[in-house]
């Protein structure tokens, strides 16, 4: 009678699980939001320039990286200057020689295809954007939950109650985002299932994330 009555409950627990997650699966993100974000330029731009380019060049391509000891700052800041797109071309393309910059710069025409190597040149020209690269850092890792509109109708936000937290009306203040970010949901007396991103992002994209969600806020921003 007892595993009875415990079948009972879990079934209960299930169903009024589904219905909590079918009410609110309406509101969640299409599948054409998810593919919009997969079809930006600058979001497969950043993933790329992260994967290849941010050992030398660093996060934010002001040379402040893993490989700054070896090659030197001053040779690895990346400068969007009044150069033509062929010029940002030919030094992804065939490397720092084909242009008369460092040798040090590989040829990546062998290892990215077209359309890697057009993505990363578009990230280039907003790698100077705080927001910008914050919004990629978002769009990349944290609209699962939150949602692409960061309105916490993310495709996986039906399995969660509390749902996520609607980023853009947040009555919390930038060093409170940065901490629970870093930290985690339950270091902050919240959900636990809010990962600990300061194990799996640096300390400039956590920043950079912050930066874009002030961007987005459609209430008063909190002091």
């Amino acid at each position: 009678m007892k595993s009875l009555g415990l079948l009972a409950s879990v079934l209960a627990l299930v169903f009024s699980t589904s219905a909590i997650n079918l009410t609110h699966a309406g509101d969640t993100d299409s599948r054409k939001d998810i593919k919009a974000v997969k079809s930006d330029p600058l979001i497969r731009g950043a993933i790329v320039y992260k994967s290849y380019c941010s050992l030398c060049h660093g996060q934010r391509g002001d040379g402040k990286a893993r490989a700054t000891k070896l090659y030197g700052q001053g040779n690895l800041v990346i400068t969007m200057g009044n150069n033509t797109p062929e010029y940002y071309d030919k030094i992804v393309r065939h490397g720092g020689s084909a242009v008369g910059r460092s040798r040090y710069m590989p040829a990546w025409e062998e290892e990215l295809s077209d359309e890697q190597m057009s993505d990363v040149i578009e990230y280039l020209h907003v790698i100077e954007n705080p927001e910008a690269r914050g919004k990629a850092v978002f769009m990349t890792n944290c609209i699962l939950c939150h949602g692409v509109k960061a309105n916490g109708k993310g495709r996986a936000s039906v399995m969660y109650d509390p749902p996520p937290a609607d980023l853009t009306r947040s009555d919390k203040n930038d060093v409170y985002k940065k901490m629970i970010i870093t930290q985690g949901g339950a270091a902050m007396g919240r959900s636990g299932v809010m990962p600990v991103w300061g194990l799996q992002l640096k300390e400039e994209e956590i920043d950079d994330v912050i930066a874009y969600l002030r961007t987005i806020l459609v209430v008063p921003a909190p002091e």
